[in-house]
Formats: structure tokens, sequence, C-alpha cells
């Protein structure tokens, strides 16, 4: 099963605040492992930086301003995602940000139910404790001392991480053809041939029941 991993950074906490998207990153799973094809793109927003939003994933209004806008961008990225179902963090908020910026452009909207939202999986499994992504990636050991900053693409590659433990783990894979060990221990294995056994009576047999037979009153087996 093809889904696909989405996140964005935005200039604040609300599009009808004005706000909009910075940087827009999808992340491709298959069976729910990454297979390595990934979509990232820096957005100008067409307007000024907060310094709140700065801080937190350190994009200025001076290196956006190098890039596409949104509608420069959008039919590649719908191509990307195709139908296939999303995964986000916190689904509410990216969605709503990226249906306002195809609102003005007249598209229709990436459907909520779509997506699954990992802060709901975690809340359902971890019932009161923290489930923003850092507190998830302690909680399942992933290595994110790379995200000193937000980055799109870098939180697609370790929710994908915290995704698949909190989707039971990485399983054995079942597949002979992919588990070599097995395959070829199957491969090597010689069937030995051995004559059909007779399952008919001998004469010995037929002897004994026909005078078993003389031993019984009126049997079935005769009528």
């Amino acid at each position: 099963m093809r889904e696909i991993v989405l996140d964005t950074e935005t200039t604040g906490l609300s599009p009808a605040d004005g706000h909009r998207i910075v940087e827009i990153a999808c992340l491709e799973l298959f069976n729910r492992v990454p297979t390595g094809e990934h979509f990232q793109r820096y957005i100008n927003p067409e307007r000024d930086m907060p310094p709140d939003a700065f801080k937190i994933h350190g994009l200025s209004e001076e290196f956006l301003a190098q890039h596409p806008v949104f509608a420069n961008v959008v039919d590649e990225f719908l191509k990307y995602l195709a139908d296939a179902p999303l995964v986000i963090h916190n689904a509410e908020f990216d969605l709503r940000f990226i249906n306002a910026e195809l609102a003005r452009l007249e598209r229709p909207p990436l459907e909520a139910g779509r997506a699954t939202d990992t802060v709901l999986l975690a809340r359902r499994r971890f019932p009161g404790a923290q489930a923003n992504l850092d507190a998830l990636c302690r909680r399942f050991e992933i290595d994110n001392s790379a995200r000193t900053l937000h980055g799109a693409l870098l939180d697609c590659e370790l929710l994908a991480e915290v995704y698949l433990e909190l989707s039971g783990g990485r399983q054995p894979d079942l597949d002979l053809s992919q588990n070599r060990p097995v395959a070829e221990l199957a491969a090597r294995t010689v069937r030995q041939r051995r004559e059909a056994r007779p399952h008919g009576p001998s004469v010995e047999e037929l002897e004994s029941h026909a005078d078993l037979m003389t031993k019984l009153k009126d049997p079935l087996w005769w009528r």
C-alpha cells in the first residue's frame, strides 16, 4: 500500500490570519516503509516572516523570495500525492493551510478522511502522555538530534519512523522471495522419492474378513 507522509512549515498558526505555507514536504511509504522517494519545495509566501515563526524553522523572507509561489508548484504537488492516503502529525493544522492555498487557486480541497493523524494514534495508544514529535521520538528511541530547527522533510522522515512504531513496529517479511536464507534452504532441500505403498487388502486379510463374516448374524456387509 502506498501512503504519503506529509508536513508543512508556515508563517504562523492560522491561514485565517493571513499566514501562508513556506515549505511543503512529502515522503513515500510502501507497506509503511519509506521507499526513498520524496517531494520537497520551499515556497514564497508573498508576505513577511514573523520573528516567532522564523525562530521555529529558520526560513527568512529573503531566502523564500528566491523560490516559487504555491501556484507554481501545486500541479507537481498534487500529482505526487495522487490518490494515496496521507499520514500527518496534527493533520487538521496542515490540511487547513493546504486547503486554504488550494482555495485561493479555486482547486478542490484535500479531504480530511484520507489522512491518518499520528497525534490521535499516539493519544489512543499512550493516554495522558505527550504526543508531540520530539516526545514520540524519545519514546521509540528514534534519533532526532538533527532536529535543531523544524524542517518539513526532516519531520517527514522522523514521522515515518514514528508511524511505523505506532502501527506495531517493523515486522519480519514473510515473502520467501525476499527472505533469502529460507528461500535458499528450500532450494537446497532434496525430496527423497518413495515408492507408492499398496492400500488394497492382502489375500490373508480378505480370508480373515470372510471368516469373520461367517461368525456374524445377518451382517450388513452382505446385504
